[in-house]
């Protein structure tokens, strides 16, 4: 791989730890339009973005129900909670390691906008990031690769330039599979290694910072 990649990091689960509160805020989001689910099934699905999220839940019916409902309520309950979110251990020392290695930086999120703007000053990261994106840049989010390709877009770089994509969810390495990066996954979001791995991550670490020590051993070296 060439010298100088472009690195993809994904934000919810992988810089801010913030997945638990999503499952909750989904949780309490469906059952204000009457439907309930364990949290723990919420869970599972959690790095998916909400266009996709409540039909892989529940099917088309489900979507149809409810699916704009349950999206505008779980919006307005993660705006509830941001203050609970907190940078992973060594999230803002990753970007900075990152871009000290001369890579380019590019954040891939399906969140909306606003929340988007917290993350970024959550972890200090403006000047250090080239492009972001949120939920309102594609039609279909992660495990869809499109966020992916937009955020090469983004950069002016063509589908097929060197990148790495760093995420927590399964759905993360799937996407990053669909568009032809390989994926580095921390193990912050909760999903384990067996998952991570048949997915199609090409290694594991705890954290942003665990990560960080390893470059050298990954394709960001």
């Amino acid at each position: 791989m060439p010298d100088t990649v472009i690195a993809v990091l994904d934000v919810d689960g992988t810089l801010i730890d913030s997945n638990y509160q999503h499952a909750l805020a989904w949780y309490r989001a469906l059952r204000s339009t009457g439907e309930t689910y364990p949290v723990w099934q919420l869970h599972r699905l959690v790095g998916m973005g909400g266009d996709q999220f409540v039909r892989a839940l529940g099917g088309d019916d489900l979507e149809r129900r409810v699916g704009d409902r349950a999206r505008e309520a779980q919006g307005k309950e993660i705006d509830t909670v941001l203050d609970e979110m907190s940078p992973l251990p060594g999230a803002h020392e990753l970007l900075v390691a990152i871009r000290e290695r001369g890579h380019r930086l590019v954040l891939a999120s399906s969140g909306e906008q606003r929340h988007v703007e917290v993350y970024l000053d959550k972890l200090d990261a403006r000047d250090l990031v080239d492009a972001w994106t949120t939920s309102s840049d594609v039609e279909s989010s992660k495990p869809a690769p499109d966020l992916l390709h937009v955020a090469l877009e983004n950069l002016g770089a063509p589908p097929d330039a060197p990148s790495v994509m760093v995420g927590d969810s399964v759905w993360d390495i799937v996407a990053a599979k669909k568009a032809g990066m390989p994926a580095i996954a921390v193990r912050s979001g909760g999903f384990g290694n067996d998952e991570l791995e048949e997915a199609g991550a090409i290694a594991i670490y705890d954290t942003p910072g665990d990560l960080a020590k390893a470059l050298p051993d990954t394709p960001l070296a």
